[in-house]
């Protein structure tokens, strides 16, 4: 089975989602051999929460996950922080939405959430904590202090950075990855079709070293998302 844990529903955060561009990808992502995904819409998008309540009234709800199309769809964001970074966040619906809502106050450029400050609001949340794109040049994570490292629960190895920057950046992350938090994995991606919104088609070496007290990172290391 495989699984991608950094997706978007538009390419643009400007560009309000619709359920029905929504379903279109979610076949597209089970067509390229996708079986399960996170949506990781940007905190700040036009109509992130709307979305959200949406899937909420429309779809099945189980074990952590939507069905939609025939795929798993968990829950997630991806957050800009102050000091510069991207950082995904997949969990429950419940502890998804609550979360977006908590982070309306710093939508603006100008005003993005420090970093220790949403790792002290990711506290009380069971989610899974990702490193988005680490070592991407615009938005990397290297110059932040290695306590804020050793957060993650992995770091994200980009479609978009193995296309542009070459297949050396797999090794580069995982190095990365092993010198700021033990036994942490890297979530692997590899290129389908560059010009979908889909970043990947599989994410291989899921994550074992996982807090498996989160309930829905049960639900994925059950389903043994591995090596396709």
């Amino acid at each position: 089975m495989n699984i991608d844990f950094h997706t978007h529903a538009n390419l643009s955060k400007k560009i309000n989602i619709s359920i029905e561009d929504l379903e279109e990808k979610m076949q597209e992502a089970k067509a390229s051999g996708l079986t399960a995904l996170a949506i990781t819409e940007h905190f700040n998008a036009t109509n992130i929460i709307e979305l959200y309540k949406a899937l909420r009234e429309k779809y099945t709800y189980e074990k952590d996950y939507y069905k939609i199309a025939g795929m798993k769809v968990f829950c997630g964001l991806e957050v800009d922080v102050k000091e510069n970074g991207h950082f995904l966040v997949i969990g429950s619906r419940d502890d998804i939405l609550a979360i977006a809502h908590l982070l309306l106050p710093y939508h603006d450029e100008k005003n993005f959430i420090p970093v220790k400050h949403l790792v002290s609001l990711l506290a009380d949340f069971n989610v899974l904590k990702i490193g988005a794109h680490p070592l991407r040049k615009s938005t990397h994570w290297h110059h932040h202090e290695p306590s804020v490292l050793k957060q993650f629960d992995a770091y994200d190895l980009n479609g978009k950075d193995l296309f542009t920057d070459g297949l050396d950046m797999e090794k580069r992350v995982r190095t990365f990855a092993d010198e700021y938090r033990f036994q942490l994995s890297v979530v692997v991606i590899r290129i389908s079709n560059y010009n979908t919104v889909l970043s990947s088609i599989y994410s291989l070496n899921v994550i074992p070293s996982m807090n498996l007290e989160k309930p829905f990172t049960k639900v994925i290391m059950k389903q043994k998302y591995r090596n396709a």
